[in-house]
């Protein structure tokens, strides 16, 4: 069965006029469950983890500020979100839907999180809407308790996932590969294993005939025995906050070619949603919503 993490908490209240498009949270369980792709046995409820879990990936000093409200002003307008506590405990809990979701992976091939993907957040800072890094935080707990040796994280937001690259830069047992927009934020770059910066506009058939053979030779380089997959849907051209050309078919493509390419090889995957910014919140939902689509079709 396919299980995907959610809670109400993950839909925040935000200022009104914030860019960032909240509701999202809250709209896609609710058309996946309208459509019939979920049902309510689908989705389980992350709690709050344990915080020596969230320590295997952000600094002790950082966590701690971050817990009692002590960010400087300005690491609180790099973060873009007004801090609070439930704010704080929102973050926290999406972390354990990733690392349930570890588990669930393990069991069914799959799993994934309504939000997370938060890849800007680096071991001693948080910045671009992300605090703490689910997806680290994920690989730390699979590392900590010896259920993969070998993993591999997939970032296809249009955002380079420079937190991500920061915190895995010196272990070689995470391989980081990013694919991204040139012209996007971050305008200074990490390094990752595996950067691959796309050109403004890039078409559906060029990115997807760079991610086919890019992803095929990485698979047979780094033998990875578990995934992360960041699937973004920023990628498609009316998104405000990227610069590529790709159509909801083509980022569709891509999570069929992403998803279907761990099944054949027997991997199991575990999928945070990542960026989504464009104009109609419709357009967000429905491209979210294909990759759930998808899982359901290719692994159950």
């Amino acid at each position: 069965m396919l299980k995907i993490a959610y809670h109400p908490i993950y839909k925040h209240p935000l200022p009104e006029g914030h860019r960032f498009p909240m509701i999202k949270y809250e709209l896609l369980p609710e058309q996946l469950l309208h459509e019939g792709t979920c049902g309510p046995d689908n989705f389980f409820e992350p709690i709050l983890p344990e915080d020596h879990h969230i320590l295997k990936a952000h600094q002790g000093a950082y966590f701690n500020r971050l817990v009692g409200l002590q960010l400087k002003p300005s690491e609180v307008r790099k973060i873009g979100f007004p801090l609070s506590r439930e704010l704080v405990q929102r973050e926290r809990i999406i972390a354990d839907g990733t690392i349930q979701g570890c588990h669930f992976a393990l069991e069914h091939g799959i799993a994934m999180n309504i939000a997370g993907g938060t890849h800007h957040a680096y071991s001693n800072r948080g910045e671009a809407f992300c605090m703490l890094n689910d997806q680290a935080i994920g690989a730390r707990y699979l590392q900590a308790k010896k259920l993969a040796q070998q993993l591999l994280i997939v970032d296809l937001d249009v955002h380079q996932g420079n937190g991500t690259a920061e915190i895995f830069q010196k272990d070689r047992s995470v391989f980081t590969f990013s694919m991204h927009g040139k012209a996007n934020y971050p305008f200074k770059k990490e390094l990752s294993d595996l950067d691959i910066p796309m050109e403004k506009g890039t078409d559906d058939d060029t990115y997807l005939s760079i991610l086919k053979e890019t992803l095929s030779r990485v698979l047979g380089d780094v033998r990875p025995d578990f995934i992360f997959y960041l699937c973004g849907v920023d990628v498609v051209a009316t998104d405000k906050l990227g610069t590529l050309g790709m159509t909801i078919d083509g980022c569709r493509e891509r999570d069929r070619f992403v998803l279907q390419t761990c099944k054949d090889h027997g991997i199991p995957v575990q999928c945070s949603m990542g960026g989504g910014y464009s104009p109609n919140i419709k357009t967000i939902v429905e491209a979210h919503a294909n990759t759930f689509r998808l899982a359901q079709e290719i692994f159950f």
